[in-house]
This record gives C-alpha cells, structure tokens and sequence, in this order.
C-alpha cells in the first residue's frame, strides 16, 4: 500500500515489453535509418500518442517525455521563471509537493522570486480558488496547483484555479502526479498551460518515465533551461523550437516508454472513469473499517468526491515509523511513514515535524486488502 510512491504490481505486458526491447530493438529513435532505430521511434510514438488520448491533449505533439514528474514541474517552472525578475510573484498551494515548493524556494534565492503558498483547510487540506484569486498581482507570473495531495489524497478543484489562471492572464501548471491513472483528465476542458505527471505511478510504467503536457502556443512563453541532441534537424546548432523536440534532449529512456506504452494500454482497455469508481469503493470501505476507532486517527477529507485512495493516519503513542513496522512485520502491509516530500502539507493538518503513516491504493488493490489494513489498523491502536 504505498502506490503514491510508485505503482505495484505493473500489468505482466508492461514487464515483458522492456525485455523484448532490451533484447530484439536496443535503438535510439532518431539516431539511425536501420530497422531496429525505426522500431524504436514507432515505439514512442504510440506511447505519445497513447499519453495523448489518455488526456484528451491536442496532439500527440503536445506530450513531452521527461525523466519523471519532477523533471517536467521544473522544465516549466525555471522555464517561465527563471528571467522573470527580482519583482516576480507565483502562487502555490500549502498542499504542494516539494517538486514545486523547492524549485520556487530556490528561484526565491537565485533570482529574487516572490512565492506566496495559500493556505488550505485544515481537515480537508482544499484549497479555496477564490483565495488564489485574491493573492494574484500584476506581477504574478505562475499560478501551480497540486491535483490530489500526496498525503491527504485531497482532489483539489483544479478546474476553477485553472479558471482564475485564464481570467487574470497568468500561466496555470497542474501537479497531476498522484491522479493521472486515477481520475480522469481531460486537458482540453481543464485549459492549464501545463500539466505534469509521471509514468510510474497511476499510468503503472517503470520508474525513471515522466509527461509534460504543454498546451498549444504555451512553449512560446516557456523558454528551454536545458538543450542538446534531438536526432531533429541536426544542421542547425540551436534548439528546435518544434514541439516536442523543444523540450526532449538526448536519447530518451525508450527501454523505459516500451513498458509505459503497455501500461497505458491496460488503462485504456479498463478505462479511468472505472478505475477512478474502485477506488472510491477502497476509500468508502478504509474510512467505515476505520471510523470512530479509539487512539487512531485518519486525516483528510471524508467527503468522496474530494479525495483519493491516499490516506494518512496516525495512532496516538506510536510514532508514524513505529506504525509502520508493525504493519510490516505483523500484517505484511507496505506503507511509508515520514513527512512524503510535502512539509507545508504536514503543517497544514498539524503533523508537522513527526508526519504520517502513510497508505495508498492502486488499480490492483482489492477490498480484502482494505479489510486486512483497516483490521490491522484497528488491532495496533487498541493495543497501544
């Protein structure tokens, strides 16, 4: 149970790709005319296009391949930031991960960056679109919204922040790492600039697979913080500016894309919405098996149109590394204990410095294994 880590067990197709390609393709696309570089840009081509479909993007152009979702945050962070000016603002929330809380920090430092974090609710960890409106200046150049908290599973309204982002002209990134795979997107309706997530976690790739999609005319805006090899258009010593060459430099981790490809495929056979509807069911069946339970205490919201199957829980005498080694080693459940890259959010529902212990579900979690947690859950914090 620590899907919002990454993603376990994969689909046996997204296995069997990877070695196939180690074994019969071992290519770079782009980087020759034989069959097996072909075999190769075919690969990551349906990959995009399969990214493209799952999100309902523009183009299969749209989609840029990253190392992960952090990578993809900073290409559009530093892109849109980093020659803002000393003046500069960018909004957040205090629900964000560090992928987005350390990159502003540090732009804070090297450039003068204004950030400002708005605060959330303190049991549902929501954030209040009106107040990101109020807090926009005519120096705001970012507004960033995490979709679903890594340590609550909150499901923030990302579509009226991206509203306010639209109506102050001000560029909107989403932070969908812990929902893409679980509820579903559509970028078009959404209008963010930017969205980044990674391939490991909902999509169920490999680690070491990441997505930045970037809306039509939004690379315009963004400058490259990185640039090199793209196998396009080699006569020229400067980047292309064609999407998505703009933003994807040397030989992609194409081993990595065959196994996503295959992940994504299992999606789209299951279909989002169905998934996004079991894991409502794992949320109704963890709270009920944990409600009212003496010494334990489960954060975030109740209400489950705003969350996801990521739960934080605490048990009153036990530290939250203590909790978790009794989950292991007495009941064989996987959880993380800590502050999971997101201070702010720790602060915000009042576990800040110890944090939580953390459990998270995945599209192959079943209602028996919700059962065992939540029994587990309730032995442990009747026996403190």
């Amino acid at each position: 149970m620590d899907n919002s880590a990454t993603s376990f067990p994969k689909p046996p197709a997204v296995t069997e790709a990877m070695v196939a390609f180690a074994n019969d393709c071992g290519a770079s696309a782009g980087r020759g005319a034989y069959r097996e570089a072909k075999a190769c840009e075919e690969i990551l081509a349906l990959c995009r296009q399969r990214v493209a479909e799952l999100i309902n993007a523009e183009s299969p152009e749209r989609i840029v391949f990253a190392m992960n979702c952090s990578e993809g945050l900073n290409t559009a962070i530093r892109g849109l930031l980093n020659t803002a000016g000393p003046r500069s603002h960018a909004i957040a929330t205090a629900m964000e991960h560090n992928s987005v809380l350390r990159p502003l920090n540090a732009l804070a430092e090297q450039t003068g960056l204004q950030p400002e974090f708005i605060a959330c609710d303190s049991q549902t960890g929501l954030v209040d679109p009106e107040a990101i409106r109020q807090a926009v200046r005519p120096e705001t150049k970012l507004i960033a919204c995490v979709h679903v908290s890594n340590v609550t599973g909150t499901l923030q309204p990302i579509d009226q922040v991206a509203a306010v982002a639209r109506q102050a002209g001000v560029p909107c990134l989403i932070d969908a790492a812990q929902s893409v795979g679980h509820v579903p997107i559509d970028v078009q309706s959404l209008g963010a600039d930017f969205v980044a997530f990674p391939g490991h976690k909902g999509l169920l790739g490999p680690l070491g697979t990441g997505v930045l999609y970037v809306k039509p005319g939004a690379e315009s805006f963004c400058p490259t913080m990185k640039e090199g090899g793209t196998g396009t258009i080699s006569e020229v010593p400067t980047q292309p500016t064609t999407m998505p060459d703009k933003y994807e430099i040397g030989s992609h981790n194409a081993i990595g894309l065959a196994g996503l490809n295959e992940g994504l495929a299992w999606l789209a056979e299951r279909g989002v919405e169905s998934l996004r509807q079991h894991d409502m069911k794992l949320c109704e069946a963890f709270l009920a098996g944990t409600d009212g339970v003496e010494n334990l205490t489960v954060y975030g919201p109740r209400d489950l149109r705003h969350r996801t199957g990521v739960f934080s829980v605490n048990v009153h005498g036990l530290t939250p590394h203590e909790l978790a080694e009794r989950l292991e080693q007495q009941f064989g459940i996987l959880s993380r204990p800590g502050i999971h890259c997101a201070p702010l959010a720790h602060k915000t529902i009042g576990t800040h410095p110890v944090g939580t212990c953390r459990l998270s579900f995945g599209a192959f979690t079943t209602l028996e294994e919700i059962r065992t947690a939540t029994d587990a859950l309730r032995q442990i914090a009747r026996g403190v």
